[in-house]
């Protein structure tokens, strides 16, 4: 159980910015198979910025309390997985070959595809969160946080790792078929537990956009890359993300 608990907090910290001490939790294995817990961590961001958006919906108008929650989850995340999907959309947009690519998304400053992809994408979130009524916000914050870390981790599993060093080096061998299994059952129990109060076909939409999204995340990088960096494990997320609610949007 302890061990389970270092894996969580080991996730924990690497998907957000809290000043938890891991230094005796850390080892190789345990990091490696961190990512079983990416969508429960991604489900406490989401319910961290649900809250967010409630506390602020109670004294402000409806777009700014939109903006409020997803300020909120930046905030907990350090724009880790936004910065991802900047660097990203510059290495694939501004790089002839593979190695190109590869140097861009290691460099730290902005280019224009990544601002452009940055943009959009904080502009998809805050307009098709705006607008659902407030129920759906709430409902939609945790379930696609959750998800969208799922998503994330079903890259690991099913594609290889092409740097030497960087993020996703831990899990750079690969996800064992446990982690995957811990992974997927936290998943589909977030959505689960939604049925009781979300209406079925919302959350089918939902779902649906979320993997449209993640297979055309991963059709503008794997041909050229080759597998997956760190960088587009965050691409991955802010797609699935944002196909959820448009999704959910898209039915209501």
């Amino acid at each position: 159980m302890k061990g389970e608990w270092a894996k969580l907090v080991l996730a924990a910290q690497f998907l957000m910015r809290l000043p938890l001490r891991t230094d005796r939790l850390f080892s190789a294995g345990r990091m490696a198979d961190a990512p079983r817990y990416f969508p429960l961590v991604g489900l406490l961001i989401g319910v961290a910025s649900a809250g967010a958006y409630w506390l602020a919906a109670l004294a402000l108008p409806h777009l700014v309390a939109v903006i409020v929650a997803i300020c909120a989850g930046l905030l907990l995340t350090g724009a880790f997985h936004e910065d991802g999907l900047a660097d990203t959309f510059d290495g694939i947009g501004g790089g002839l070959t593979r190695d190109q690519s590869l140097e861009i998304m290691k460099d730290s400053r902005l280019g224009t595809y990544g601002t452009a992809a940055l943009v959009g994408a904080l502009a998809l979130k805050a307009a098709a969160l705006a607008a659902m009524p407030p129920f759906w916000v709430i409902a939609s914050l945790p379930l696609a946080h959750c998800a969208s870390r799922l998503s994330a981790v079903l890259v690991i599993a099913t594609s290889r790792y092409v740097r030497e060093e960087g993020t996703g080096k831990p899990v750079s061998q690969g996800l064992s078929s446990a982690s995957l299994g811990v992974a997927s059952v936290i998943g589909l129990g977030a959505v689960s537990i939604s049925l009781i109060w979300c209406q079925p076909i919302a959350l089918v939409s939902g779902l649906a956009l979320m993997g449209v999204m993640h297979v055309a995340m991963r059709l503008m990088f794997e041909p050229k890359l080759g597998g997956y960096t760190g960088d587009t494990l965050g691409a991955v997320q802010q797609a699935s993300e944002i196909g959820f609610y448009l999704g959910v949007l898209a039915w209501l």
